[in-house]
């Protein structure tokens, strides 16, 4: 049961309103502000809409709903779910499209890619996993973590390595990738985006942000580690052994890598 079922007198100040062309939330935010230390008499506008919409529960005389601006006798969804807007200007390539030779983990050069946010979000750290080897490199962002200085960011970072060694990054959907089309047109690097709310999409990234932890606590100032210290961090993780590479460390495949073979 919501407020308005519970308190009647609460409900008969709801319809007095209404019935004088306030708007729900003109309503909820009125007797917050009136009744501060009486927070049963305090109920959100979505509760007052949900009262006059949902059929069969009678909270409020159904005739106020016409008392309503829109003057609907029922409610609208704002957006239907076929006119939802896309994520980002340029349409996305999901991960389902990747190609196979990235999921094994057979090919290096597939990279996975995520922010670690400071405190309040107001500050950011990029990382970046290398899939088989486990590699990490920090992203230094000392202009914030808006599209276009993570993009700019990423993009001096992964071009300081040999091309094939850079052969995809996939991200999840942050805001902070809504230039992507950009960033792959200055590095020839293409972009897959994960599925809401999935996580595990990124493995590697995750349990690796996990243990930047250790070194980035939550709720602290990411802005105040310059970049000689992200690379200090990076080259630390990087020189430990891991049990998922036969306890080579991800610097020793890297440098498998670099290094030609006769």
């Amino acid at each position: 049961p919501s407020k308005l079922d519970l308190n009647p007198v609460l409900r008969a100040r709801v319809q007095d309103l209404l019935q004088e062309r306030w708007s729900p939330e003109q309503i909820s935010r009125r007797l917050k502000r009136d009744f501060p230390d009486r927070p049963e008499w305090h109920v959100a506008h979505e509760t007052i809409y949900q009262a006059l919409y949902v059929q069969g529960r009678g909270e409020l005389r159904r005739e106020l709903a016409g008392a309503l601006r829109s003057g609907r006798a029922r409610r609208v969804p704002r957006r239907q779910a076929r006119q939802r807007r896309p994520r980002f200007t340029d349409p996305m390539v999901m991960i389902s499209e990747r190609p196979a030779e990235v999921e094994d983990r057979a090919v290096p050069g597939h990279w996975e890619g995520d922010l670690i946010l400071g405190k309040d979000s107001a500050s950011a750290i990029g990382t970046l996993v290398e899939r088989s080897t486990r590699y990490v490199m920090l992203v230094h962002l000392p202009h914030g973590r808006g599209a276009e200085p993570v993009r700019d960011a990423l993009a001096a970072t992964v071009q300081r390595l040999p091309a094939h060694l850079v052969r995809s990054l996939t991200w999840d959907q942050g805001s902070e990738m809504a230039t992507h089309r950009r960033f792959t047109t200055a590095t020839d690097i293409p972009v897959y985006f994960c599925d809401p709310a999935s996580p595990w999409q990124r493995g590697s990234n995750e349990n690796t942000n996990g243990l930047l932890r250790q070194y980035f606590p939550k709720g602290t100032d990411l802005s105040v580690h310059d970049r000689q210290h992200l690379e200090a961090v990076a080259a630390q993780l990087n020189g430990r052994p891991r049990k998922t590479l036969g306890w080579d460390t991800p610097a020793e495949r890297l440098d498998k890598l670099l290094t030609p073979t006769h």
